[in-house]
């Protein structure tokens, strides 16, 4: 059975980039201490051929008359921690003269390194470890061995050669080391947290994204990533939000269409019916109607019968009304469709209901824009559905209200709309109930049937338009309707 670890996008790059640097950083500091172990030793080189050639110079005059003893005078004189050894050899090669230290180690005193025919610009160079036999201290040595040439002497004259202490260049070099070591590591560390800011700029907006996927799949389609990045990312993140608008759209539309749907349906269910009812009611109630005429014609009625007899005429009336309501919802009748001006319709529909306003002291005030565009509707029902919204403004509004109407164009996404607006400041409708007040039969009033609101909702779809109740409305209720101009539909 495999055992499968998880690890996040953030820890493997993280990993990923630390180990890259780990070996970058090292390849450099690894290249630059060989070059400086390098120029360290070149300059410690030229140093001791300097230091060798200045002994030969010092000793030039005693060494060319073989004044042994004054040789060995300035030899010793001039050895000390740094310059471990010196040896002078003749021209045969052979030691001449030497610091007594040196020439217990025979492999370096009785050897010379350089051959007869060498010129001034030769010499010998090698690092050799010595074990002190006194102390037993191992001794890093660079040991240089140079000509001394004779002005007029085609040969060389002998040659010298010293041995200089490698402690202080090998400190040098461990104090380089540390420092390339130091750098390094401070580079490493704020490479480091270079890195972890940018995994953190690059996972954190991925996370953001995932976290957003996953809610979309719940189906929160109003998920919105906020991320101002100018790069992948940032589009990535605008293409999400724009996916989720989608979708979000999606979704309205299709709950729109499954309104549509169901209130189809509900509308053939009622049409059924409304045809049963219409059939077993209208004959009766035409018998009882023309029964109830001839009766109220009689003279032998005296005032009371007849009073009795008009209250029956009223109730015949509103059932006829009721039937006659409830089939024309019912039927899915055609628009007769003119050019009109919705602001005359308006005007028209507030006429009818002026006397009920004044009747109530309620003020109703206009704001119309100038300039609106004729529309392609069917004038009566357009007039139909604002008296019905304007009565249920007039029946929200307490005695002494207002009721306020404006028009006014709108340009969107799908094209230029006839905006409506009619709120009253009465008691407002509650938020579940602002789409419930649209279905068939559902009304608050004593005397309604409930066929109002939904019959100006069909008469507006059937014009391509919407109506609903506005959310943010603070006081009182607020209908807005929207019907699309000529050629927006």
């Amino acid at each position: 059975m495999k055992v499968r670890f998880h690890t996040s996008l953030r820890t493997r790059f993280m990993v990923s980039v630390m180990g890259l640097l780990i070996v970058l950083v090292g390849s450099v500091i690894f290249v630059i201490e060989q070059r400086e172990v390098k120029t360290i030793f070149e300059e410690q080189k030229n140093k001791g051929v300097l230091i060798a050639k200045n002994i030969a110079n010092l000793n030039y005059y005693p060494f060319v008359y073989w004044d042994r003893n004054a040789v060995k005078e300035n030899i010793e004189a001039q050895i000390s921690e740094k310059l471990i050894y010196v040896i002078f050899y003749d021209r045969t090669s052979k030691p001449f003269v030497a610091n007594d230290f040196i020439k217990d180690y025979e492999e370096i005193y009785n050897f010379s390194r350089l051959k007869a025919e060498a010129d001034e610009k030769v010499y010998f160079f090698e690092s050799k470890k010595l074990k002190d036999k006194v102390s037993g201290k191992v001794l890093r040595i660079l040991e240089i061995e140079v000509p001394i040439i004779v002005v007029g002497s085609p040969t060389k004259w002998g040659s010298i050669k010293i041995g200089l202490s490698l402690e202080e260049m090998l400190k040098e070099i461990q104090k380089t080391r540390m420092m390339l070591i130091l750098v390094g590591l401070v580079g490493l560390a704020i490479s480091v947290g270079g890195t972890a800011l940018l995994s953190r700029g690059i996972t954190g907006p991925l996370k953001k994204l995932v976290d957003a996927t996953v809610k979309i799949s719940k189906g929160e389609f109003t998920q919105q990533i906020d991320i101002d990045s100018k790069d992948e990312i940032g589009n990535l993140a605008q293409s999400f939000n724009d996916m989720s608008y989608q979708l979000l759209l999606t979704r309205k539309r299709m709950e729109e269409a499954n309104r549509k749907l169901i209130q189809a349906e509900k509308l053939a269910s009622i049409g059924r019916i409304s045809a049963g009812i219409a059939h077993e009611i209208r004959n009766p109630l035409t018998s009882v109607k023309l029964n109830v005429q001839k009766l109220f014609q009689s003279d032998r009625l005296d005032e009371i019968e007849k009073e009795h007899l008009s209250l029956s005429q009223e109730g015949i009336v509103q059932m006829e009304k009721f039937i006659k309501d409830l089939l024309d919802f019912t039927r899915a009748s055609e628009l007769n469709l003119n050019q009109f001006s919705i602001e005359q319709i308006f005007d028209e529909s507030i006429k009818i209901v002026a006397d009920s306003l004044e009747l109530k002291k309620i003020v109703l005030e206009k704001d119309y824009e100038q300039g609106l565009p004729k529309v392609l509707v069917d004038g009566d029902k357009m007039r139909q559905v604002f008296l019905n919204v304007l009565r249920n403004a007039y029946e929200a509004a307490d005695e002494g209200g207002r009721i306020n109407v404006s028009l006014s164009l709108l340009k969107d996404e799908s094209g230029k709309k006839i905006k409506i607006e009619i709120a009253d400041n009465g008691s407002g409708i509650p938020p579940e109930k602002r789409e419930i007040i649209f279905e068939p039969f559902y009304t608050t009033k004593s005397s309604g049937i409930g066929l109002g609101l939904p019959n100006a909702r069909k008469i507006i779809e059937q014009h391509k338009g919407s109506i609903k109740v506005k959310d943010d409305f603070k006081q009182g209720a607020c209908f807005e309707i929207l019907i699309p101009c000529e050629g927006e539909r």
